[in-house]
């Protein structure tokens, strides 16, 4: 069974905002996975620790409840209320919701899309689409570049080159600066020209 890691130290020494942060609404409205008190309750801690305001959604996105926020995290929606569903793959976001949110981003927002191996991919693939992101929807493996005996648990390293030169791996200050990254099993994707990607598979 998945679950967070209940010591992993999320202290930040230097908050990016001190005070008043942005926004960020955290979508718990599309049956995900991932929740603000649930798998991902560290990674909110963080971004809470980091000056960010976050805000948990359980209502359809409109243009109204997007307004007032800068970032809006999706964290494995799925089309059915569990992912052994048969529903699991169909599109977790309505037509309109997705052009809600393609729309938001337009207009200054960021999204961060989180859509891990399948059934995820397919249930985000419709959103996705609005942002000339193809989802493979199935699993991802590297043989070559995994840990001993998971060949889904990818590693993404400055050594084999798999892990890309970003500000997000940079960091603002070499403490801050990352030389690895190991995945828990995802999917493939094939974005815009213009995208900018932090781990490349080989």
């Amino acid at each position: 069974q998945q679950m967070a890691d209940p010591e992993f130290n999320t202290a930040v020494e230097d908050p990016a905002y001190s005070k008043s942060g942005p926004r960020v609404l955290f979508d718990e409205a599309h049956n995900n996975f991932h929740t603000v008190d649930g798998r991902y309750k560290p990674f909110v801690e963080l971004l809470i620790n980091d000056g960010y305001r976050v805000i948990r959604n359980r209502v359809p996105f409109t243009k109204v409840s997007l307004d007032s926020f800068k970032v809006l995290i999706i964290a494995n929606a799925l089309g059915g209320e569990d992912m052994d569903d048969e529903s699991a793959d169909k599109p977790a976001f309505t037509d309109i919701e997705c052009d809600v949110v393609r729309d938001w981003v337009r207009g200054g927002g960021s999204l961060l899309l989180i859509a891990d191996h399948a059934p995820f991919g397919g249930a985000a693939e419709n959103l996705a689409k609005r942002f000339d992101v193809d989802m493979s929807k199935g699993f991802t493996y590297d043989e070559k570049n995994s840990a001993e005996g998971n060949p889904s648990f990818i590693i993404y390293s400055r050594e084999n080159k798999l892990l890309l030169q970003h500000p997000i791996t940079e960091g603002r200050r070499a403490s801050e600066r990352i030389n690895s990254v190991m995945s828990f099993t995802g999917q493939s994707l094939v974005g815009p020209k213009d995208t900018h990607s932090v781990l490349k598979l080989s």
